[in-house]
């Protein structure tokens, strides 16, 4: 499988793929984000909380949640309210309410925020017509001796909106965690690793299934963790 290295065909790797893998060098160098933007925008992971919501008793993941309204080109943060997905597309924690952390208002405001939303926008719907509730989690894995960390302990899914953005921010003395994907009917299409700070991959939630391999430490008396930003658009007509 080959990366989709120039941004100017993420629409074309979209329509005809599915998906577009972007490498983190250029997605930086795209957004304009200086290294100190970058660096507060990642200490923003340092300050997850647990999320409590796991049906299979695992205490490995750490998230905050925010929605928004897209209108005319506009982002508007909307009043803090639960996650929810129905159980046809998340079978181990679906159909429940799940209220998370809110995102801290300091990690919105950061330029690589404000930079990544409207990326986003322009390469989920380029003419800039649609209406679309968004949401962003900030989501943190952890991995020891004693659990493996489980970035989609799902397995293979859908998100169940319109178009997925995940972002790596950090992996810190881990290995595996391997990112792949399929057709909806379940046929493997591909797998690679985000290894890199800024490695993106955008997916069309219709036609594309994705997930990602357990990590598990590479040291293992050191923290282990992979750190991630998922931005959903899911259209309100």
């Amino acid at each position: 499988m080959s990366d989709t290295d120039s941004l100017s065909r993420i629409d074309a790797a979209l329509a005809t793929n599915g998906y577009a893998r972007l490498p983190g060098a250029a997605m930086i160098d795209r957004l304009a984000i200086t290294p100190a933007d970058w660096a507060a925008f990642a200490a923003g992971w340092q300050d997850l909380g647990p999320d409590r919501f796991m049906a299979d008793g695992g205490r490995y993941r750490r998230r905050r949640h925010a929605t928004f309204a897209l209108r005319g080109g506009s982002f508007t943060r909307q009043p803090h309210q639960p996650h929810w997905q129905s159980r046809d597309y998340n079978p181990l924690n679906g159909d429940v309410q799940r209220w998370f952390d809110p995102v801290d208002p300091m990690t919105i405001a950061n330029p690589v925020a404000q930079a990544i939303l409207p990326f986003c926008a322009d390469s989920f719907d380029p003419a800039g017509s649609g209406n679309w509730h968004v949401e962003l989690h900030q989501f943190r894995i952890e991995a020891s001796v004693a659990q493996q960390g489980r970035p989609t302990p799902e397995g293979m899914h859908r998100d169940g909106v319109d178009r997925v953005m995940v972002m790596l921010i950090e992996r810190r003395n881990v290995r595996e965690g391997v990112t792949r994907i399929g057709a909806p009917d379940g046929t493997p299409l591909g797998e690679f690793t985000l290894t890199d700070p800024g490695d993106t991959m955008l997916i069309d939630d219709h036609r594309i299934l994705h997930g990602v391999t357990e990590i598990h430490p590479l040291d293992p008396d050191q923290p282990a963790w992979r750190d991630a930003l998922v931005v959903t658009f899911a259209a309100t007509g």
